[in-house]
């Protein structure tokens, strides 16, 4: 059966249940968790008012999983989106983030390659970061921050010039340094490998 490319519908009753119209079936939550991760497309509409829920849905999923202890956002971020409800660059914060996922979803496959060569098969290191290990990971915050700056300027095309470079030169140094601390780690690794009896 061929994919459609309308969104299905489900209907959220007052009982809280929740009703796939395209597959006539009651569905819960981590239902609606499988569909996003398969690519299915869904609107989730109040069953009484008719009122599109699927944003309130979709962040119920999110809070859900993080209770599971997959917590896939860092608490700094969460009080940074917390910080930004009601502030003057709140209408700015959705798209960037928009564009960042979309960016890095499409990054994705070269981010795991670069992880699997640099890290081995598991992704992640057990031992020690290699010096090289982030090169992929420092492009795509560059981009991000790239991405916000041109947005910033689009919204605000007066702001001042000058302001918009000192924020990059505090992350390179902060980069620069967090570099630094990890080669030394990987040096004092070393060391204590070398020094290993069992070898």
């Amino acid at each position: 059966m061929a994919k459609s490319n309308e969104p299905v519908t489900i209907k959220k009753y007052a009982n809280r249940r929740l009703y796939n119209t395209g597959t006539s079936t009651y569905v819960t939550l981590e239902d609606l968790a499988l569909m996003v991760k398969n690519g299915e497309d869904f609107v989730v509409y109040d069953a009484k008012s008719g009122e599109d829920i699927t944003h309130s849905v979709l962040t119920q999923i999110i809070f859900e999983q993080e209770g599971k202890g997959q917590n896939l956002l860092p608490i700094n971020f969460l009080r940074q989106i917390i910080r930004f409800y009601g502030d003057s660059m709140q209408m700015l914060v959705p798209r960037y983030l928009d564009m960042s996922i979309e960016n890095f979803t499409r990054d994705q496959e070269k981010f795991r390659e670069q992880f699997a060569k640099t890290f081995g098969v598991g992704g992640f290191p057990t031992g020690g970061f290699p010096a090289g290990g982030f090169s992929a990971m420092e492009e795509q915050v560059r981009r991000n921050i790239d991405i916000f700056d041109r947005t910033f300027k689009m919204f605000l095309p007066n702001a001042r010039e000058e302001a918009a470079p000192a924020a990059p030169a505090v992350k390179a140094d902060d980069l620069d340094e967090l570099k630094r601390q990890v080669a030394e780690m990987q040096k004092r690794l070393d060391k204590i490998g070398d020094a290993d009896p069992k070898k």
